[in-house]
């Protein structure tokens, strides 16, 4: 299925200069989003991984409905205030900005294998920030997945040590 064109390319979004691709039509088509599911839920089983990370909040559309169809748990990587128990914090830069995201301590254990699911590959500040979220834990990156790829944002070997994949490149 050709998911590019389900995904809408939003000029000056969220700020003059970027490019913002709006998933929303994906989502809003049964098809297009039980196939990409279908597709991470594939990965998911064939790297291993008993835990799926996301980070809010469109990594989350994905993640959770892969973390079902995949039988695993799912951990959540927030903004800052969105979650109520101790949190472990990471900060990093955006293609755009800082950004700065929490995890609940406790939520991974050491040991723990773990597939990162997001909806975008840009600069991979947000990314990198997960991945040693992770680690701090003592868990491993098994697969880190992405619906679409921003090839021209970052180089060609970025997480290519974590068996990164995605369903589009651009």
């Amino acid at each position: 299925m050709d998911l590019k064109k389900y995904i809408v390319d939003v000029k000056d979004f969220p700020i003059e200069g970027i490019v913002f691709k709006d998933i929303t039509p994906l989502l809003n088509d049964v098809e297009a989003f039980k196939y990409t599911v279908d597709e991470m839920v594939k990965q998911v089983k064939a790297s291993q991984a008993t835990v799926i990370v996301a980070p809010e909040a469109r990594g989350f559309l994905f993640a959770s409905a892969v973390a079902y169809a995949a039988g695993c748990r799912f951990v959540l990587v927030r903004k800052p205030g969105k979650l109520p128990r101790e949190v472990m914090n990471k900060e990093y830069k955006l293609e755009y900005g800082q950004g700065h995201i929490q995890m609940h301590i406790g939520d991974l254990q050491p040991g723990d294998k773990v597939a990162i699911i997001d909806d975008v590959l840009a600069t991979g500040g947000t990314m990198q920030a997960i991945v040693n979220l992770v680690q701090d834990c003592q868990a491993s990156v098994e697969k880190i997945i992405f619906l679409a790829d921003l090839s021209f944002l970052h180089d060609a070997k970025l997480f290519q040590e974590y068996n990164s994949v995605s369903l589009i490149t651009y």
